[in-house]
């Protein structure tokens, strides 16, 4: 695949000199579905706000399909659409006027029988005529992917998708980010849901303190870092980390009473690993194996960004 985003040392300062992006390289594939996750406070929304051309960045390259985003911003925002966090709706239009009203905003003419397919396609069509007031959350969401996909946008921002939606409404979601990515949609998330990520992402970048400090596959990322660890239930509750263990990348949960170990997987680590806990008499009470998440490698990461 091309890459439809490309950035190249991309720094944003805001006027009291807070460095809010610091030499952001990052490229993105067209027809992929990009995970950008980061705590709190990362640079997840200024980034987002910048390659959509709500900000202006300080320095650096972005171009988007080939295009200068400083020389071609004007042109570059209709192909894009932006889905916010915030359920910021107008309460006493319709679904379907609201959505062709977003239509009209950029330029485009009436269309309804695209409107009613996109309504369709979201599962708001049976919705089309009420009043955004009665809509609940899960509804309001599709109403702003809707009113995103309205001007036929290649490339679509989504801040937080599943955010205030129960699981149930959460796997539909996921069902439509799917048959956005089918139809040729290039669809960029930002989630706090990491199992989000896991399950429809196709390539997971992380950003810290401004910083994009990993972009990788999502397949290569679990198989690269090892997607297993040890576990076991120990018999007394620990204080610290053992020595013997300063090797391995491990810690302890659920007060001491747990302790849990990352595994090599280029290594058969587990039976050496049981050893050295034999040999210096670690008593526990059961051990498993278990397959290591997106999560547990998320937090290693940001843990070691910040040391």
């Amino acid at each position: 695949m091309t890459n439809l985003i490309s950035l190249k040392k991309v720094n944003k300062f805001y006027n009291n000199s807070y460095h809010a992006l610091k030499d952001v390289n990052l490229n993105i594939k067209k027809g992929e579905i990009f995970a950008l996750l980061g705590p709190n406070g990362a640079g997840k929304s200024t980034l987002i706000n910048t390659i959509c051309g709500l900000a202006y960045h300080s320095s650096g390259l972005i171009n988007i399909a080939g295009l200068d985003l400083k020389k071609n911003r004007k042109f570059i925002k209709t192909m894009i659409g932006l889905v916010p966090q915030e359920l910021h709706l107008e309460a006493f239009d319709t679904v379907f006027s609201n959505v062709c009203y977003s239509r009209g905003l950029w330029g485009k003419k009436n269309n309804y029988e695209l409107v009613n397919n996109l309504l369709k396609k979201l599962k708001l069509f049976e919705k089309k005529d009420s009043l955004l007031i009665q809509l609940s959350g899960g509804m309001k969401r599709r109403v702003l992917i809707a009113k995103a996909l309205s001007h036929n946008p290649k490339i679509l921002f989504l801040d937080e998708p599943s955010a205030g939606v129960d699981v149930e409404l959460r796997q539909e979601m996921w069902e439509i980010i799917y048959k956005l990515k089918e139809e040729g949609v290039t669809i960029i998330l930002t989630t706090h849901y990491i199992e989000e990520a896991e399950e429809i992402a196709d390539r997971v970048g992380i950003i810290n303190e401004g910083r994009i400090i990993l972009v990788e596959e999502k397949k290569q990322l679990l198989a690269k870092l090892g997607n297993k660890k040890l576990v076991l239930k120990l018999s007394k509750k620990l204080k610290s980390l053992p020595i013997f263990l300063k090797n391995y990348s491990a810690k302890l949960n659920k007060n001491g009473k747990e302790l849990e170990i990352n595994l090599d997987k280029s290594k058969n680590d587990i039976l050496d690993i049981i050893s050295l806990i034999k040999k210096n008499k670690l008593s526990f009470l059961e051990f498993d194996i278990k397959k290591r998440s997106l999560e547990s490698i998320f937090i290693d990461f940001i843990k070691g960004n910040t040391k």
